[in-house]
């Protein structure tokens, strides 16, 4: 699926969801503050969430950590207007700046005027990216020495009701949503590649899977 495609997908599905994306997903999207909290950047941080939506988790993440400076992008143009209106509600707009761009191969130099960044995020979007590992791949590139890539996303809900389990992954199949399953062996594979330290939990009962890969200095 190429870049245009997916924009086109995105829009598609979220045109109108978006309007209730953060009222009827916080029942859903588990973790989200954990990862938020964990975060802990130092003050001049750069921090760039990787598909963030509407802009609910980055201004979260400026109000909670001042001193950072805080980037998002998103292949949905639809949802980056729900970005800019929720940071710009939220007065962050001069420390927010979001754009447009393929989550797999954008130029942060380019968009940003930034190369690297200091953490990485990436909160239920890799379930709904068709080349997911490839954003995991370039995510890596762009962080800098230290740097840290955090994920939470859907896990395999393996130790939840079997019939929750496939209610749920046919709800989500609704919304181009795919747990990735092989997430845990993907990372385990580029912590080793990279001699860095990957921290990887299933919490909720494996409902989601949360990770934390640590570059080395």
């Amino acid at each position: 699926m190429t870049s245009v495609s997916s924009a086109e997908l995105m829009n598609r599905t979220y045109r109108h969801q978006r309007h209730i994306y953060d009222f009827t997903r916080k029942y859903f999207l588990l973790g989200r503050d954990r990862l938020i909290d964990d975060l802990a950047p130092r003050d001049g941080d750069a921090i760039l969430e990787v598909g963030c939506g509407t802009g609910r988790n980055l201004a979260v993440t400026a109000t909670r950590y001042p001193a950072a400076h805080l980037y998002g992008i998103d292949v949905s143009t639809e949802m980056l207007a729900s970005a800019f209106a929720t940071i710009a509600r939220a007065g962050l707009a001069p420390r927010v700046r979001l754009a447009h761009a393929d989550a797999t191969s954008f130029d942060p130099q380019s968009i940003f005027g930034i190369a690297r960044f200091d953490r990485v995020f990436v909160s239920y979007s890799l379930s709904m990216i068709p080349q997911w590992e490839a954003v995991v791949d370039h995510a890596l590139s762009i962080l800098g020495p230290g740097g840290e890539l955090h994920i939470v996303d859907f896990g395999g809900q393996r130790r939840l009701p079997g019939v929750f389990r496939a209610l749920l992954r046919r709800w989500l199949a609704v919304f181009h949503v795919t747990p990735r399953d092989d997430l845990e062996a993907a990372l385990r594979a580029r912590a080793h590649a990279r001699n860095a330290l990957l921290i990887f939990a299933r919490p909720y009962r494996d409902y989601a899977q949360y990770a934390v890969l640590r570059l080395p200095v």
